[in-house]
């Protein structure tokens, strides 16, 4: 085999773990170009429920609802551009967050999901979110999480023993299996999983892909 046809060899093979790559980093193929996937009336109730963290204003034309595990690369990827849409679209759209841990797959995905709901029953949820995302290399791993959340609860101002022992005694261990219920129903099988207006999107989506379905929405609302 000459040297040019093993460089040629080699570029196709860089070329396929790039787009593997590019693929895995946002959770899966572009659903851009799949058929759009509509909920039923029925499925819209389970979307979110009465106790579900939310992000928004009332009069805001578009909810966006993510199923999520806090450890999953895939959703770390999409945080920033979760934020950047909520950011540029203030007042238009609504965010809800609905817990999805895989913990086959990442081992410190449900003691994520209670610091989270630890920090929401002080009101604090969303701040925790983001300490949570924003820190995911830090602590995904850890063999002791709780060293990493207990630092994050105190830059939130959280009662620290209060949420040490919430989550010590997987006070919310229920309300994160609900979610996982309810994600099932709606037939979510990987995280992170969106739904725009009932519209769902397998993975995430670069911002560009994102805002084209924010807009499509929010003109569909007039």
């Amino acid at each position: 085999m000459s040297n040019e046809v093993k460089s040629l060899i080699g570029i196709g093979v860089a070329t396929l773990l790039i787009v593997v790559g590019a693929a895995f980093f946002f959770g899966g193929t572009s659903s851009s170009s799949k058929p759009a996937e509509k909920l039923s009336s029925d499925q819209l109730k389970q979307l979110i429920r009465s106790d579900s963290h939310v992000k928004g204003t009332k009069d805001a034309k578009v909810l966006l609802v993510e199923f999520g595990d806090f450890q999953c690369p895939a959703c770390g990827a999409s945080y920033p551009v979760v934020t950047q849409i909520l950011n540029n679209y203030q007042g238009k759209v609504n965010f809800a967050f609905r817990n999805f841990p895989l913990p086959s797959l990442h081992k410190n995905a449900q003691i994520g999901a209670e610091a989270a709901e630890a920090a929401g029953a002080q009101n604090k949820f969303f701040e925790m979110y983001d300490a949570l995302y924003q820190n995911q290399q830090e602590w995904g791993d850890s063999n002791k999480p709780m060293d990493y959340f207990e630092k994050y609860a105190k830059t939130v101002g959280l009662d620290v023993e209060k949420f040490k022992s919430d989550v010590t005694a997987k006070k919310y261990e229920s309300k994160i299996q609900n979610d996982i219920n309810d994600g099932n129903a709606l037939s979510v099988n990987a995280t992170p999983t969106f739904f725009i207006n009932g519209e769902k999107i397998s993975g995430g989506l670069p911002y560009d892909e994102f805002k084209q379905k924010i807009d499509a929405a929010l003109s569909a609302a007039k």
